[in-house]
């Protein structure tokens, strides 16, 4: 059975129809269920909205999915809502994974070097098994609590996390390179 997939993304990449790729290679399949997925992203139409309206935005768009794909573009790392909806993906545990989409041709049939991974710039922090952070990596290089999500870093939860570290989501979610590992194919087998 195919699984509802939230897509974060920088608008940019909407632009260079590179995000479009991935987000509608499923419409030239067959079925919905070849493609293992449908798309319950929303687009970034609120530009204009407060803070606040985007996170109900995102937080509706990510309530009946089970993944959260994010296409890793030039400068997606240092997006802020991909933070949070990345963030806020792990907090409601949902499956993250990364698609680097530089590799794809954009509308002018250029293609770009592989964007920075943004899953290397969020991760967690604990100091107890009983709950964890949520942190971020700054433009300084320097870790700092999360606090975006619910005005709050701490998510209160067992776990076997190591104390006392850095942990960049990166060590835990696979990352996938759109024409390297032939996404077209092999998207399905990403989402769990």
């Amino acid at each position: 059975m195919a699984s509802r997939v939230f897509f974060s993304f920088h608008y940019q990449d909407v632009i260079d129809f590179r995000a479009n790729v991935v987000r509608n290679h499923g419409q030239f399949k067959l079925n919905a269920g070849e493609a293992g997925y449908f798309d319950s992203s929303m687009w970034e139409k609120a530009k204009k909205e407060s803070n606040l309206a985007l996170k109900k935005l995102i937080n509706n768009g990510l309530s009946y999915t089970s993944n959260t794909c994010v296409l890793i573009g030039s400068e997606t790392y240092s997006r802020r809502w991909v933070r949070y909806e990345l963030l806020k993906s792990l907090k409601k545990g949902k499956h993250i994974f990364g698609v680097h989409i530089n590799g794809i041709k954009c509308k002018n049939s250029a293609t770009k070097d592989l964007g920075k991974n943004p899953l290397d710039y969020i991760g967690v922090y604990a100091t107890d098994n009983n709950s964890y952070d949520l942190i971020e990596k700054k433009d300084d290089g320097k870790w700092y609590y999360y606090t975006e999500i619910d005005s709050s870093s701490k998510v209160t939860t067992k776990h076997t996390l190591p104390l006392k570290e850095n942990i960049p989501l990166s060590n835990f979610f696979s990352v996938y390179k759109w024409n390297a590992d032939d996404g077209y194919n092999n998207f399905k087998n990403w989402v769990k």
